[in-house]
């Protein structure tokens, strides 16, 4: 099952079709009835949302989030509509600018574990919901939010993530199958699996295995960060074209990746260390990305949610012509 699935929502009809997704995917990772229907309501009432608010709809992505804590459902929903001047507002029960009863947002914060949104008149919304399989373990060291969509048309997106960790480290990969589709599928679904085979071998090592694991499939970019929680370090190496870049008030820094298609073209692999400043965003992406961005339009975004954050570079930098992951870890 794919880490993360996207539905485009343009008209009610299809509340439904992401109701029943939502709640198969929870149920598929565990979720006990009264956790599924709270997964299942949050999407209804979003969905809704981007129906009667957004002109032309918008979009949801659920996905899921293994974390050695416990298991959670992330919904992060984005849309391009008149967006909220009132954040309080929004939340109160009763309050609707359409019309209707106005439970919608309110209704989503109260069945979440964590809740968070971001938004501006005339620039649209991002809302991220997350529901926890069992109680909410402790926060994590490192959070992670991330969405990945398929190109439109396809149903199957090439581009995969995972995240893996120890209560010292965090290890996470962005894989990118060459081309989009099924095929592009299994090229970064045989990455992820990889990387979650090899463990806390080096990220160079992993980048090595995943080389000759990838030859009988299309091939894939691929970048693997491993987060030391102590020493405040990332362990990074890439091949082909996942941009890596991490964003503290200080400054942006771009990460190195060497040019290659893992299973296909290998020239070399090489590790690179960098220091993690305090209140860093690591923000990892395919090449459905603009390479040029900026947080800096975006007032106060830096200590949103990382889901946020990922909604953000998705919906306003997407190139919208292939596949699209944007994976944003927080470092405290």
């Amino acid at each position: 099952m794919p880490t993360c699935v996207g539905f485009r929502i343009r008209e009610s009809s299809q509340r439904g079709d992401v109701r029943r997704a939502a709640a198969a995917r929870a149920a598929a990772l565990g979720f006990g009835d009264e956790g599924a229907g709270r997964v299942a309501l949050v999407v209804t009432e979003l969905a809704g949302n981007l129906v009667k608010h957004a002109p032309g709809g918008g979009e949801i992505f659920i996905g899921a989030l293994e974390r050695s804590g416990g298991a959670a459902i992330e919904v992060v929903c984005v849309d391009e509509g008149p967006g909220i001047a009132d954040r309080k507002e929004a939340l109160r029960d009763g309050f609707s600018t359409s019309g209707s009863p106005g439970t919608g947002l309110g209704a989503v914060e109260r069945l979440s574990d964590d809740f968070d949104f971001y938004s501006h008149p005339g620039r649209g919304t991002i809302v991220v919901s997350r529901i926890w399989r069992e109680q909410r373990p402790e926060r994590p060291v490192v959070d992670i939010g991330a969405v990945c969509a398929a190109k439109e048309g396809e149903e199957v997106c090439g581009d995969a993530y995972a995240i893996a960790e120890t209560e010292a480290r965090m290890r996470i990969v962005v894989a990118d199958g060459l081309g989009h589709g099924v095929d592009a599928g299994k090229a970064s679904a045989e990455a992820v699996r990889i990387f979650r085979r090899e463990g806390t071998r080096p990220v160079g090592d992993v980048l090595a295995a995943m080389h000759d694991a990838l030859r009988a499939t299309r091939g894939a970019a691929v970048a693997i960060a491993d987060i030391d929680h102590e020493a405040r370090t990332l362990d990074y190496a890439g091949l082909g074209n996942i941009a890596g870049v991490i964003v503290a008030p200080e400054g942006i820094r771009n990460l190195v990746s060497h040019n290659g298609t893992v299973g296909h073209s290998l020239r070399r692999i090489q590790e690179f260390r960098y220091e993690l400043p305090p209140h860093a965003l690591l923000v990892l992406h395919s090449d459905g990305l603009k390479s040029r961005w900026s947080l800096d339009p975006y007032p106060g975004l830096m200590e949103r949610a990382p889901g946020v954050v990922a909604g953000i570079l998705y919906r306003d930098f997407q190139r919208g012509r292939d596949d699209a992951t944007a994976l944003v870890a927080r470092v405290p």
